[in-house]
């Protein structure tokens, strides 16, 4: 099979590449100029030259290919929703489904997130069916707004017939591939002792490659216009972390922070936004580390994909080695 990955530097589209060449899969994947791929070098990728703004150059890159998948996003910390932001992730997803309809591909696979979801009261696992209630939760940031857009724009093209395509969602990814880092932030902030202190709130942690599987699953078995799950094992920040010193032979962050603490530095932090600055800390990135309701289920991507994922530690330890290798942490 010709497989067309967008996002292929990234955590997710450089496990799917992987994985599929694996298997014998023919990979063409699109980069902007700027991108570094010096971490890919080793795989047999086909590169197109193709900006997520360019739906022409996007048509030329999917062409031959039977099967694309969406993978590429931009992610920016704030509560606001950008015009960068919501160009990429909004705009790029119209040039993206423009562009394999041109290209005559068969389907599409859209990486969207269980940010796009919603989030519990605490008491239930989250589904592919729960409202998006980002916003009444105090979660509701640019990055969640600008992927919940994205992730309509394909599901309604799809439920009116205009394409082929199949969402997944996955949650907390760690293993290879994590160049920039992503989810690798939290791997250097233990090994660097930056983070010594935890929260109560939880998340969904997951091997990627695990995830990368999934993918490939839902090109195959998933139903066009259907959403996937693809997570692992709900945690506590406590246990995500322990986890993390364990895999690495560093040291865990032993006490829970208490949010009171913090509250002052969030209200400082929305002030900061609002008068024009970037700070690392509001109120809404809080919320984040506190939502216990945070919690998934990938029970219907096991139901109809046969979606299997392993335990997140195999996912922690491959981050950590991969990492190591290249001099990222000690």
């Amino acid at each position: 099979m010709r497989l067309g990955i967008t996002g292929a530097t990234g955590l997710v589209g450089a496990n799917v590449a992987d994985l599929a060449l694996q298997r014998g899969d023919e990979v063409v994947c699109t980069r902007r100029g700027s991108s570094q791929a010096a971490h890919l070098a080793h795989l047999p990728i086909v590169w197109r030259q193709a900006d997520l703004g360019d739906e022409d150059a996007l048509a030329a890159a999917f062409a031959g290919c039977e099967v694309v998948v969406h993978a590429a996003a931009a992610v920016e910390a704030g509560g606001a929703v950008t015009p960068a932001m919501r160009e990429t992730n909004v705009g790029g997803t119209r040039r993206v489904l423009a562009a394999c309809r041109r290209a005559g591909v068969r389907r599409l696979v859209h990486v969207s997130s269980v940010a796009a979801l919603g989030v519990s009261d605490g008491s239930c696992d989250v589904t592919e069916d729960a409202p998006f209630n980002f916003a009444e939760a105090g979660l509701l940031d640019g990055y969640v707004q600008t992927k919940r857009e994205a992730q309509d724009v394909v599901v309604a093209a799809a439920r009116a017939g205009d394409i082929d395509a199949v969402v997944v969602c996955p949650t907390y990814m760690f293993g290879p591939y994590d160049s920039k880092p992503s989810s690798g932030q939290l791997v250097v902030g233990i090994a660097q002792g930056r983070i010594p202190l935890h929260t109560e709130g939880s998340q969904n942690v997951v091997d990627v490659r695990d995830v990368a599987r999934g993918i490939l699953l839902a090109a195959e078995k998933g139903r066009a216009g259907e959403l996937y799950i693809l997570g692992g094992e709900n945690v506590t920040y406590g246990e995500m972390f322990a986890r993390i010193a364990e895999a690495g032979g560093w040291k865990a962050p032993g006490w829970r922070l208490p949010r009171w603490l913090l509250s002052p530095i969030g209200w400082g932090g929305d002030l900061a936004e609002r008068l024009g600055f970037s700070p690392e800390v509001n109120t809404i990135r809080l919320n984040w580390l506190y939502a216990r309701g945070y919690r998934f289920t990938s029970d219907k991507a096991r139901a109809e994909l046969g979606y299997a994922p392993g335990s997140p530690d195999e996912g922690i330890r491959a981050c950590v080695a991969w990492m190591r290798e290249r001099g990222m942490v000690r």
